[in-house]
């Protein structure tokens, strides 16, 4: 007899075939969907915080009940959503996802599933490679950098300091990520143990003002342990001095991080490399696959110059483990970080990399550095741009101050055919725009300037 809770091969085709559907009309529809469709969304929030009737329930209803919830949202997979960072949402992640939860490994540790673990840790080393890494790094998939800047927050106070210290000191500047400070609190570091590094003109961390508040707080018996340099600010998408900061950190004897989360994927390609210069010099790196490598939300990479040091800051055994075998030629992921029990991430990478080979990732970043240099020159006509964009971000404003630039960006986003976010720089309301899907081409980023010269 079928067990209630697995359906037939009819039943999987009939929810497979609807689910297809789903998918194709979603994706042939996001080039004329609106930008953002929040619309009277709250009227379906009583009926959904309701819970799970008894009986069973119709799948092509509930699908009609997710394809309605779902439009009730910003369109982040589509081309006009220039605001925060993108989240592609590549179909081939999604499938991988299924795949994945299908056969539904355990890939937390290497002898469990094998084959699979060396495909996840096979991205792991050629992101390793990429990002100029030694022999001996490796690294995890996480559900974003935020989890990842933990992992290395941890491991970073294992290697320096041998482990909690109510003396260690982390330097960051007004434009670090807030993750990084989450972190520190996660991890039970005070507010006063986070300093604050002044930044130059150009908003980058001042490499001598780094040097000297590390000197100060030796001199008052501080413990120095972790400098953060940013590959790519989330405000401007600015990119700190990283040759000078990575030769600082090695000088003082502390462990250098450097935030990628934006920027890393940019890695990639010859221009961002250059961008991006010093990073090969971290002792870790975070990225998120799910900004500038187009996948979906919940996908972060923390990559570590030596993987050790990751695995001391992480590793806990018990009795009930003592059948697993742990050869050393595979790594355990979950002596790599903050999960035990993890879903087998790697596929949602693994896939569309070898689907689609690395050289469309690279074409797609490129472009993207192309439209951003010509929206920059499009802009400079009717705005003024207080900071260079060294990636894909481009903040600007336009005469009137901030109640000139807040109705502009109103009415950019009330045209619902692009998205925008802003920031703001020296206390100044100041629009922000990201070009960075991958479905975002010539043709949208055009109209964008469109759209804003005519709200100007």
């Amino acid at each position: 007899m079928q067990p209630a809770l697995d359906p037939t091969r009819d039943e999987i085709a009939a929810m497979m075939n609807a689910a297809s559907s789903f998918v194709s009309d979603f994706l042939e529809g996001l080039p004329t969907a609106p930008a953002a469709g929040l619309g009277d969304g709250q009227a379906l929030v009583p009926d959904l915080l309701g819970p799970p009737g008894e009986e069973p329930g119709d799948f092509g209803s509930l699908l009609s009940t997710v394809r309605e919830a779902a439009s009730y949202a910003v369109e982040t997979a589509g081309p006009g959503y220039l605001a925060y960072f993108p989240a592609g949402g590549l179909f081939a992640s999604a499938l991988a996802d299924l795949l994945a939860a299908t056969v539904n490994r355990y890939t937390g540790v290497s002898s469990l599933a094998p084959a699979l673990v060396a495909m996840e840790h096979g991205v792991i080393r050629w992101l390793c490679d990429e990002f100029g890494l030694p022999s001996g790094s490796g690294g995890v998939v996480t559900t974003g950098a935020s989890t990842a800047t933990l992992s290395a927050l941890g491991a970073a106070r294992q290697q320096v300091l041998g482990g909690p210290s109510p003396a260690g000191t982390v330097y960051v500047t007004e434009h670090t990520h807030h993750c990084v400070a989450k972190a520190a609190r996660i991890a039970g570091l005070t507010a006063d143990q986070v300093r604050e590094v002044p930044v130059t003109a150009e908003l980058r961390m001042d490499p001598d003002a780094a040097r000297e508040a590390i000197r100060r707080d030796r001199a008052a018996g501080r413990r120095p342990f972790l400098l953060v340099g940013t590959g790519g600010t989330t405000s401007t998408g600015t990119v700190d001095p990283l040759p000078e900061l990575g030769e600082l950190a090695r000088q003082e004897g502390l462990w250098f991080h450097v935030d990628a989360a934006y920027g890393g994927g940019f890695q990639l390609t010859g221009r961002g490399r250059a961008i991006l210069s010093g990073i090969e010099a971290a002792d870790s790196v975070t990225l998120d696959p799910h900004k500038s490598l187009f996948l979906p939300y919940g996908t972060g990479v923390l990559l570590v110059r030596d993987q050790n040091a990751l695995r001391a800051a992480h590793v806990a055994d018990a009795d009930y483990l003592q059948d697993l075998h742990h050869d050393g030629v595979l790594p355990d992921f979950a002596d790599l970080g903050v999960e035990l029990t993890r879903d087998f991430r790697g596929l949602r990478l693994w896939l569309p990399l070898r689907l689609h080979g690395a050289g469309a990732f690279r074409a797609a970043l490129d472009e993207k550095l192309d439209l951003a240099a010509f929206a920059h020159r499009e802009l400079r006509e009717f705005a003024d741009l207080p900071v260079p964009p060294d990636l894909t971000v481009l903040v600007f404003r336009v005469p009137g101050g901030d109640g000139a630039n807040r109705r502009l960006l109103e009415a950019a986003n009330a045209s619902k055919r692009i998205f925008l976010s802003s920031t703001v720089l020296d206390g100044r309301y100041t629009p922000r725009l990201c070009i960075l899907s991958h479905r975002t081409h010539r043709p949208h980023v055009e109209e964008a300037l469109d759209i804003l010269r005519s709200a100007a």
